[in-house]
């Protein structure tokens, strides 16, 4: 099947769309297009085999709708199918959802569900089943923060009949429909939600096309083939099961193992390729590679806390900008598969602007003046910047994963260059939400937000998501600008793709003059399979395998 893909100049691979742009050393559109025949089958499979596939990491629990784990995006399509999906241009398509309607107020959501859909538990699926999942991750004792940030407009929903659901919001909210089809907002069984919280974190039931047959913490996972499944999204043309009888996953975090036991043949998928080893991977004529760049926000290299000195200046966030040499840093740590930006928006994100932030690319020149001009003249004896006899330093605090991000450890030595002394803090996940929850850090190390919609930039960067002691957020910078919230209140509103269009382009020039964080590259995933398995098509809110359609050329057992 041919792939379109994304332009990236050392990788020799080739594009479609609008005319590229330059970043660095690499290349990517405006906005990246796929080919359409990425997301549907284009040709029956042949039913039967096992597939053999390796991840980096477990998720730690198939209760995907209480995590944020990113191998809950490919995951989550085998167990869990959604009310909605989205076609390769980001619009609505059904799912379990076969039809819906929006009031004139944008506060009320009507689905009309399919009939004849059951849960691997031999739960139905019905409008009650939609209402349980809806109030549960609105529920704060849930502990769902991502999904229940997702839906935070949700109020309550009515049952109409058996096949019709009624969703109320407190607000207009034009994103709503856009989440409800990323995989963690998946839909769990009723009767498993009423049962043991253990069993649903190991053995959860869905609608979807897999059943769990074992979960084994570390280790892997063991799924076989619902045969009666016949609800695949509209779009992916599928009808009836999925071809592979069964899947088993196994959690390989080295990655030159994950490398050679692909390339050996012991394994036919990795959802987690190693970048090291992508241009070996292209070289094997028996295994074909995919770089994909996910919706959302890009790789930030550091988030800046915008109430902490130094940060609290908007010209030292803009100088430390400057000094990141984003070329050199993806180069050394992507191996030339990962293309720097400066934009605020991923490049397949829909009204993603380029231009709005393309002066943020590196201007050593340009930093210097902005401290010279912000008083940060003199200089100690180890040549760092000071002002008022205080030294030009700050923090920047990493959650501790067995090593220090290269990343950060980059922007470090960039930042050496324009004399200011960036020290690295590793602690841990409970530390790190402490710190988060009293507002004790002046910067946090590399992060992405992955979303399917440029509402991500609410998610980040809206003053209402700031993390206190009640409320967790992901408005890291700590960001409170009352122009930028307008902005990106009325885009969440607002349904007119002319008008958001304009909203979310002044959203990004106005992020790109307070810079509350410095964006580095895309958020890219790399896949790798062998070229035995075939109808590989890729999931359109998350642009990772869906493996409903996947078959293998010789069944194994």
């Amino acid at each position: 099947m041919k792939r379109g893909l994304v332009l990236l100049a050392l990788a020799v691979l080739s594009g479609c769309g609008s005319s590229a742009r330059e970043v660095g050393h690499a290349s990517v559109q405006d906005v990246v297009h796929y080919a359409p025949s990425d997301f549907f089958e284009t040709a029956r499979g042949r039913p039967g085999g096992t597939l053999h596939v390796s991840a980096a990491a477990d998720t730690g629990t198939l209760d995907l709708q209480t995590i944020s784990n990113t191998n809950g995006k490919w995951l989550g399509r085998l167990i869990f199918d959604n009310l909605v999906y989205l076609d390769d241009k980001g619009a609505i398509t059904p799912w379990l959802a076969k039809s819906w309607t929006v009031s004139p107020d944008g506060k009320t959501y009507t689905f009309h569900l399919r009939e004849g859909v059951t849960f691997s538990d031999g739960a139905p699926f019905d409008a009650e089943a939609v209402r349980a999942n809806l109030d549960r991750m609105r529920d704060p004792r849930t502990r769902a923060a991502m999904t229940t940030a997702y839906i935070a407009p949700y109020v309550d929903g009515r049952v109409i009949d058996r096949y019709t659901f009624e969703a109320r919001l407190s607000e207009p909210y034009g994103p709503f429909l856009n989440v409800l089809a990323q995989s963690w907002l998946g839909l769990i069984s009723p009767r498993a939600l009423k049962g043991d919280k253990k069993a649903l974190a190991a053995h959860p039931a869905g609608t979807g096309p897999y059943v769990v047959q074992s979960y084994r913490r570390q280790e892997g996972i063991t799924l076989v083939k619902r045969r009666d499944y016949d609800w695949a999204p509209d779009f992916i043309r599928h009808c009836g099961p999925a071809y592979i009888d069964r899947i088993e996953i196994a959690f390989l975090p080295e990655a030159l193992m994950r490398y050679l036991s692909l390339a050996s043949g012991q394994y036919d998928l990795t959802v987690d390729a190693p970048p090291q080893n992508a241009a070996d991977i292209r070289a094997n004529p028996d295994l074909i590679l995919g770089n994909r760049i996910n919706l959302g926000n890009p790789m930030r290299a550091i988030t800046f806390n915008v109430t902490k000195a130094p940060f609290d200046e908007v010209a030292v966030r803009r100088a430390v900008a400057f000094a990141i040499d984003r070329r050199a840093i993806t180069r050394g740590t992507g191996f030339g598969e990962f293309a720097p930006t400066t934009s605020f928006l991923s490049a397949t994100t829909p009204y993603v602007d380029p231009a709005a932030s393309a002066g943020l690319a590196l201007n050593l020149r340009e930093a210097g003046r902005l401290l010279d001009q912000a008083g940060w003249t003199g200089r100690d004896a180890e040549g760092y910047r000071t002002r008022g006899g205080r030294r030009l330093e700050a923090k920047v605090v990493l959650l501790d994963s067995g090593g220090l991000n290269p990343i950060i450890v980059a922007v470090q030595a960039d930042v050496k260059r324009i004399g200011f002394k960036l020290d690295l803090e590793q602690v841990t996940a409970p530390q790190y939400s402490d710190l988060r929850k009293r507002n004790a850090y002046q910067a946090m190390g590399p992060g992405i937000w992955h979303t399917n919609t440029p509402d991500g930039l609410y998610i980040v960067y809206h003053g209402k998501n700031i993390t206190s002691d009640k409320f967790v957020g992901q408005n890291v910078s700590r960001l409170a600008d009352a122009r930028l919230d307008a902005l990106l209140t009325e885009a969440r509103a607002t349904s007119d793709p002319a008008r958001l269009r304009v909203l979310y382009a002044r959203a990004q020039e106005r992020l790109a003059q307070l810079v509350p964080a410095v964006p580095l590259s895309e958020n890219h995933s790399l896949v790798a399979y062998r070229r035995s398995l075939h109808g590989v098509i890729y999931d359109s809110s998350h642009n990772l395998p869906l493996l409903t359609t996947a078959w293998l050329q010789e069944t194994q057992s």
